[in-house]
């Protein structure tokens, strides 16, 4: 590929190619050309120095994210059009990587002025991301060739050892083993039978001196002989067939159509061919939950403006509408549409069938968002869920209300509380990195303006009547409210137009576009032409931001424009305010907010708009003296965020400063110093945004919905009964976890729930005693059990022990992980039916994987949606990305890559446990193939003084690896199935085989050389008692010996298929026809090939003798019978789990579904019954605690080395268990903010219920029963 370089010899730019790029080099790249290395941006076509990059290449999103010019570099367009290279002279650039490798010093340092300059990433343009929206962009090269990110990243397929391949390296050493004692014994029997002799025999050739060699050395060259005769007792060809298998494997996991996802056309995706049995031994999940439980789209539900909360319930009766809508226009569309991948498989027909038979909607369904897939050019998070929001009434009204006060604000700076509404609807607009483009932008699709009349025709087509009715009540009615204002332009017309035909308009060029999409003005008398608000499209980098956006914009505040330092809003009234802005504070994972300072148009005040975790944002709010009324805003605002939290919704606080200009110059010129720090930059610029993040007023809060998948429940607990523990790391809040965590089943009503929220290092410690001491009352296990495998330590609900889940914070695992509280940790979490981390950061959560990985020794997977989630994956032993609405970032460093979470229902349950069988089994019959076929020509040793003479014609030994015995085992670990996939996924438990690595154990590996033993004893001695007192010749006798042979181990395979077809057939007959059609021809035509005893006609004598098929027939018979009856027994005794599963295979469908459920049934029944003495009684010293009813809450006390603390219970929430909440003042008032100074202790061991009766009912265990959690204030 080629770029431009600038020449200093020609002083113009060449074309050169990527590879002649060099450090210190000028390029220029236009738009839609790939960056060719690690640039330095100096300059660029837009007078705001901006350029914007698509970085699609690299993580997969496909949004557009900006870069700015190094500060001190920019120059007016209009003065410099093109760059000038000696701009830059006097001028060194730093850049120095750090000792670990993820840090850099970056300063530009120019000597007249001895002024240093600091940049960062946002100057850096990566090698492999595409220039978008710009003209042209130039920059400096600080890196090149394979010294690139891009390049240094791209370390190559990343190698993974399956546990069964560790097991198979074992017996690969044992049969190293086993083959040096049989070369040992071949080489002392030879010497000891040379020694027998007196003399030297007749066939003993001396040396050119006369000389015989001794029988000691004799022995020892023996010793090597041997080996190259045995040597095929190494099972080498064992593991090129096992990466022909796992291929096979692949392709049908990979053309599953359950597993393929016709919504977004992907199929499933694999990355790493050696792991694919390790699908059939996962003993831990970790899951993210946004994006991976959920689908990771944002719908605006709730709002909280001044401690006002608006619930939006038009929004959500409208969301409802949609997926009622999209539900029944996806069994519509199903009805005339054939996915592609079957289409596919199929074969080519015609060109109208092809288009019949594609994965897109047809045209009934052409229109709907929903159907159509989203490719790479198009933009996130644009969907129809997004971003059509509906005004709430009361809101809406309130607006208009304060339009007039609004725009005298606009308009003279002055403004009164009313204002406040339009400022939390600016900072959604403003506090953002969305990136505004219009439909000219030439990577995007041309759509039909067509599409959404037959979408609405389509909907309301198919929409139920009584639905429909209610639907336009409740639309109409919000019509005729805003019917009358302003506002219907940016509101209601923007819900499908804006989203669709925004994008559908005809594009323009790449270089016009980039010149009117930067026409900023900040003066208000010269506003800037006003792009159609229904015309622009919004590139966010999450889902989140998007939603904000589109929120705004129903109520009237529309993102215009956006550039590094200026960004244009449109008000509801009409009026256009272009802020210039001064700096974008981006958020982190340590502040956990964001902020922008702006400078207002009008009233030139500096105001910092700022947005984040209510769990910062509350405690850097000002106090004010003497004002309630701001403390009554906080106290409702958080009363509104938790009831947003217990419903499930995603919270963010919005809050706003002014600055006066004395206090911003300082500030602004301190971080300048920052930036151009050259150690500890990071460290100086994050306490620069904590320092101007602080004394900030609450505007207000928002809660967005994101919706759970489908059929995540039914896999959480599938899995579950499967024998997995499965573990949620997020980063969301602990309320809104926790609410998830009860709608996707991974905690239940019965689990008593274990809260830990710790302030400090004692503290971690002291809960986490507590707690282990009062779980092992009920799960007595020793140190020894908690550290090994058992699967059958992950009890579902209906036990009779009770059932306990652990919520833990991010705080408090970096306590577990600083103070080496680890082992107590994973005690306790393993006693746990499910355990939840809230506000874990990525590293919190590859080192949680990393501890259970390790102390643990089980397999786990992690799953996950985001770049976030890149390092529990690649931690994990099987990592799984899913393809959602955050880019590809994850599926590019996973192992396998599917569409949604209940995917993994099937791709663990049933090809999981088919590649564990499969290749387990094929492993073991590997191993006895080369054992009981090599042991023929050890037993002839005996019989001819261990000289290393075969029976059997050399080709003939090569051929029958290579030929007669190769395809039958590679087609059994391909298609082979020993229960059908309906069973597996009926039968949860049948997975637990895999996690006990019951297919392939030591035992099984030494019953499998036994029995190789067996087998090669009987073919070569039958055989050698028959011709003994014959004159047949060597060749003779060892024909029968290896057709005998042949038909053991060919049988021996046939004995352990379950499920036959024809192509099993076929491979297993073709190898025997093949032996003889190849033998029969061999000794035909080799006349003189192996003198003086050639296999000349042997074969076609052997075939014309009786003696040789009874050979054949009663050999064969002795051999296998010992293993056809262990096989019979196992059958019909039916010892084990999958031998009953297999027996419900044979039973008609009907039959089957009626035999699982009995089965089901008969587990939970048996789960239930509890042992005698299982769990332990009551001490009578120690009473059982009551759980009291809400309106009567008394006090309690619990015992802890702190003398200040205390507990009160109080009242539960909604949807989750009795707790106790901390009280630092003891009054008894409810407080459910999730103060960081609160950790949690179980402290009610039977709780007890009132009956219809009014008696109160003792058992702990009873259905309904919740729950009490208690918690300590520290």
């Amino acid at each position: 590929m080629g770029c431009c370089i600038f020449s200093r010899k020609q002083m113009k730019y060449v074309e050169k190619c990527w590879k002649d790029v060099r450090v210190g080099d000028f390029v220029k790249v236009v738009c839609n050309e790939i960056i060719p290395a690690d640039i330095l941006l100096l300059h660029t076509s837009d007078q705001s120095g901006t350029c914007h990059i698509e970085t699609a290449s690299l993580d997969g999103e496909t949004n557009l994210k900006q870069r700015q010019v190094v500060r001190g570099f920019l120059k007016p367009v209009t003065v410099t059009p093109e760059f000038q290279y000696y701009s830059i002279k006097d001028t060194i650039i730093y850049y120095t990587v750090l000792d670990d490798q993820r840090k850099a010093t970056c300063r530009a340092k120019q000597y007249p002025g001895q002024q240093k300059i600091g940049f960062g990433k946002e100057n850096l343009l990566l090698r492999g991301c595409t220039v978008r929206n710009s003209e042209d962009a130039t920059g400096i090269v600080v890196y090149a060739g394979h010294e690139t990110k891009a390049m240094l990243n791209n370390s190559g397929a990343r190698y993974k050892r399956s546990k069964l391949e560790r097991r198979m390296n074992i017996d690969v050493l044992c049969s190293i083993g086993l083959l040096f004692v049989m070369c040992l014994i071949g080489a002392v029997g030879h010497g000891v039978w040379m020694n027998s002799f007196a003399t030297p025999p007749p066939f003993e050739i001396p040396d050119k001196d006369g000389q015989y060699i001794s029988p000691s050395w004799a022995g020892f060259y023996m010793f090597f002989t041997m080996i190259i005769l045995l040597q095929v007792l190494i099972p080498i060809s064992l593991y090129v067939s096992i990466e022909i298998v796992k291929m096979g494997q692949i392709f049908f996991i990979s053309n599953d159509l359950d597993l393929y996802d016709e919504e977004t056309d992907r199929r499933l995706e694999c990355r790493a061919l050696n792991i694919t049995e390790d699908l059939g031994q996962i003993q831990y999940v970790f899951s993210d939950k946004t994006g991976t439980l959920t689908e990771n789209k944002m719908v605006f539900r709730r709002c909280s403006i001044l401690g006002t909360e608006f619930s939006h319930q038009e929004n959500g009766d409208y969301f409802m509408f949609r997926l009622d809508s999209d539900e029944e226009d996806m069994v519509f569309a199903q009805k005339d549409c054939k996915p592609r991948l079957r289409s596919n498989q199929e074969g080519r027909s015609t060109k109208c069938a092809r288009k019949r038979q594609s994965a897109r909607p047809c045209t009934g369904a052409q229109g709907r968002k929903k159907l159509v897939p989203r490719v790479d050019n198009e933009v996130a998070f644009s969907s129809p869920l997004e971003t059509d929001v509906i005004p709430d009434r009361k809101l809406l009204k309130t607006v208009q209300e304060t339009a007039c006060q609004v725009e005298a604000w606009c308009r003279d700076g002055h403004g009164s509380d009313s204002t406040s509404y339009a400022d939390f609807f600016l900072a959604l607009a403003i506090c953002n990195t969305v990136v505004v483009s219009t439909a000219t932008v030439s990577r995007r699709r041309q759509k039909s303006s067509l599409k959404s009349i037959g979408r609405l025709h389509s909907i309301l087509k198919k929409m139920k009547p009584e639905r429909l009715i209610e639907f336009m009540t409740s639309f109409q009615s919000i019509t005729e409210k805003t019917s009358v204002s302003p506002l219907s332009t940016g509101a209601s017309t923007s819900n499908d137009h804006g989203a669709e035909d925004g994008i559908s308009s005809s594009y323009k060029d790449s270089s016009s576009t980039s010149s009117e999409d930067n026409k900023c003005d900040v003066d208000d008398k010269s506003q800037p032409a006003e792009p159609n608000p229904d015309r622009l499209c919004y590139e966010a980098e999450s889902p989140d931001e998007a939603a904000l956006v589109y929120a705004a914009k129903a109520y009237g505040f529309t993102l215009l424009s956006r550039t590094t330092d200026q960004v244009t809003v449109k008000l509801p009234q009409g009026n256009i305010l272009t802020f210039e802005v001064l700096h974008t504070l981006p958020f982190d994972s340590n502040r956990k907010m964001m902020s922008v300072l702006v400078r207002h148009p009008v009233t030139k005040e500096v105001i910092v708009y700022t947005k984040g975790a209510d769990s910062v944002i509350m405690d850097v709010l000002e106090s004010p003296l003497g004002e309630n009324k701001m403390k009554k805003i906080a106290a409702d605002t958080q009363m509104h965020l938790n009831a947003y939290a217990k419903e499930g919704l995603r919270t963010l606080c919005i809050a706003k400063k002014v600055l006066n200009e004395e206090a911003y110059e300082d500030w602004s010129n301190n971080r300048l110093e920052a930036q151009a720090a050259i150690n500890s930059r990071d460290e100086l610029l994050m306490d620069m945004a904590l320092q101007l993040e602080t004394n900030l007023t609450l505007l207000g809060a928002t809660g967005i919905e994101d919706r759970l998948q489908d059929g995540v429940p039914e896999t959480i607990q599938a899995l579950r009964e499967a024998g997995i523990q499965i573990w949620v790391l997020t980063g969301d809040k602990q309320e809104t976890a926790v609410n998830i965590a009860y709608s996707c089943k991974l905690m239940s009503q019965q689990d008593q729930v274990l809260m830990i929220n710790t302030d400090s290092k004692e503290a971690c410690e002291f809960i986490l005693d507590c707690n282990l001491e009062e779980v092992k009352k009920y799960d007595p296990l020793n140190q020894s059990q908690i550290f090994k495998v058992d699967v059958d330590l992950v009890r579902p609900a209906t036990d009779h022990r009770p059932t306990f889940s652990l919520v833990i914070d991010g705080r408090t695992l970096s306590f577990v992980f600083d103070t080496k509280l680890h082992m107590k940790f994973l005690e306790l979490a393993k006693r746990c039916r499910s355990v939840l981390c809230c506000r874990a950061t990525p590293l919190q959560k590859s080192t949680v994987v990393s501890l259970v990985q390790s102390n643990l020794k089980v397999l786990t997977l992690s799953i996950g949606d985001g770049a976030n989630d890149v390092d529990m994956i690649q931690a994990a032993d099987v990592g799984i990305g899913i393809s959602g609405q955050e880019g590809m970032q994850a599926v590019m460093a996973s192992d396998f890559a599917i569409s949604h979470f209940k995917h993994l229902n099937k791709l663990l349950l049933v090809h999981g446990h088919w590649c564990y069988t499969r290749l387990a089994n094929m492993g073991i019959y590997f191993f006895y193939k080369n054992v009981a076929y090599v042991n023929l020509l050890f037993w002839y040793q005996f019989y001819c003084g261990f000289s290393g003479t075969t029976m059997i014609d050399y080709w003939l030994l090569i051929f029958f690896n290579l030929l007669f015995t190769s395809v039958p085992p590679i087609i059994f670990g391909i298609m082979e199935k020993d229960i059908s996939a309906e069973t597996l996924l009926g039968l949860p438990v049948l997975y637990k085989s895999g996690q006990n690595s019951e297919g392939y154990k030591w035992y099984t590996f030494w019953i499998a050389m036994l029995d190789a033993f067996y087998q090669s004893l009987v073919c070569f001695f039958v055989p050698y008692l028959t011709y003994r007192d014959s004159d047949i010749d060597i060749f003779y006798f060892g024909t029968p010996v290896n057709t005998v042979s042949l038909f053991v181990i060919i049988l021996h395979l046939s004995i352990e298929i379950k499920n036959w077809t024809v192509v099993h057939w076929v491979t297993m007959i073709g190898s025997v026809l093949l032996y003889f059609i190849v033998t029969l021809a061999f000794s035909a035509i080799c006349v003189t090939c192996n003198p003086p005893s050639d296999p000349y006609w042997i074969m076609e004598a052997q075939m014309a003798d009786p003696v040789f098929y009874l050979v054949c027939i009663i050999t064969t018979v002795i051999a296998l019978l010992p293993r056809y009856l262990v096989r019979a027994v196992q059958g019909t005794f039916a010892f084990s789990p999958l031998v009953r599963a297999r027996q419900l295979d044979q039973l008609s469908q009907t039959e089957r579904e009626k035999m699982i459920r009995q089965w089901r049934d008969h587990d939970q029944l048996i789960s239930s019954l509890p042992p005698p003495l299982d769990f332990p009684i009551p001490s009578p010293t120690i009473p059982a605690l009551p759980v009291y009813s809400s309106s009567r809450l008394p006090e309690a006390s619990v015992v802890s080395p702190w003398s200040d603390a205390s507990v009160s219970k109080t009242a539960p929430c909604n949807g989750m268990s009795n707790g106790t909440e901390a009280d630092p003042d003891n009054k008894g008032d409810f407080q459910y903010r999730g103060a960081s100074d609160v950790f949690s202790i179980f402290t009610d061991s039977y709780n007890r219920a009132e009956d219809e009766h009014g008696t109160f009912d003792t058992n702990p265990f009873s259905p309904g029963h919740q729950t009490s959690v208690g918690t300590i204030n520290v």
